[in-house]
């Protein structure tokens, strides 16, 4: 009753917003050890075993043959990076605060900004691993030559779009079954070491192997970011349209989803986790 309420206007409640997400940020990447550092540096370690391993695999194989022609290690990160960032950004989507969490008992805080700040959180160790990986490949070994980087940038912002994406629609259901969620969650994540062809090109598929990948939107993200950084490849048969278009579905429906979900949120909830 004595409370006064302060007008705010529009720009001073998005300045609000945006610092409630950066200091979420700070905590979703904290939150995995107490020292930031380590936690990058677990994330570059992370790559640089998936690279290295992709690597002795496609040289005792002998698969390098079947790689699009020019630097073969940039082959091999332009498929790990995207991969990483999309089911990445998926897992700590799905392991963002929900509406029956704690936090939510603070003013100020909400589902959508848990989410943004999970997302973002994703995408900025991610790139911070990336650029730290590229320097030292760049600087160390042999100079890193990418034909179109900003095309092949904004290929990797549409991997963290579309895992955010779906990440959201997956939040959304996990309150109503939890554990289907997780499985769900993980066997996607698997099927996509082989489903998000990062370990070949689109170009040299036929046409019946072609329709169990092209429903991927990781799978175009990859196809098309190899299309910006090799001069010589030109992707005929993936689109970043269709990824984009998707993403923004799997937005629309989860947003609809957590909004429902949030209106019948119960903190009974959380002792089924």
């Amino acid at each position: 009753m004595f409370k006064q309420h302060a007008r705010r206007t529009r720009f001073g409640a998005a300045v609000t917003i945006f610092e409630l997400i950066f200091h979420s940020i700070v905590r979703d990447v904290r939150k995995s050890h107490n020292n930031a550092f380590f936690a990058i540096f677990t994330s570059i370690l992370q790559t640089v075993i998936f690279v290295m391993a992709f690597y002795v695999m496609f040289s005792v194989l002998g698969l390098r043959g079947a790689a699009i022609r020019g630097d073969f290690l940039l082959y091999l990160m332009s498929g790990v990076f995207l991969f990483l960032t999309h089911t990445k950004t998926l897992a700590a989507v799905v392991a963002s605060e929900g509406p029956a969490s704690p936090m939510m008992q603070h003013a100020p805080m909400n589902t959508i900004i848990a989410i943004a700040s999970a997302a973002f959180g994703a995408l900025y160790i991610q790139l911070l691993a990336l650029f730290a990986i590229l320097f030292v490949y760049h600087v160390a070994f042999v100079p890193v030559v990418i034909d179109d980087a900003f095309g092949t940038f904004a290929m990797l912002l549409l991997a963290w779009f579309t895992g955010a994406a779906l990440g959201l629609v997956m939040l959304a259901i996990k309150p109503w079954f939890p554990t289907a969620v997780g499985i769900l969650v993980t066997i996607y994540s698997r099927a996509n070491m082989i489903a998000s062809g990062k370990m070949f090109v689109a170009n040299t598929l036929p046409g019946y192997m072609l329709a169990m990948f092209d429903w991927n939107p990781l799978f175009h993200c990859i196809d098309q970011a190899r299309g910006f950084a090799f001069i010589n490849y030109n992707p005929r048969y993936s689109s970043y349209e269709y990824a984009f278009w998707v993403g923004v579905v799997l937005i629309m429906i989860g947003l609809m989803g957590e909004f429902y979900t949030r209106r019948h949120a119960s903190l009974s909830w959380s002792a089924r986790r």
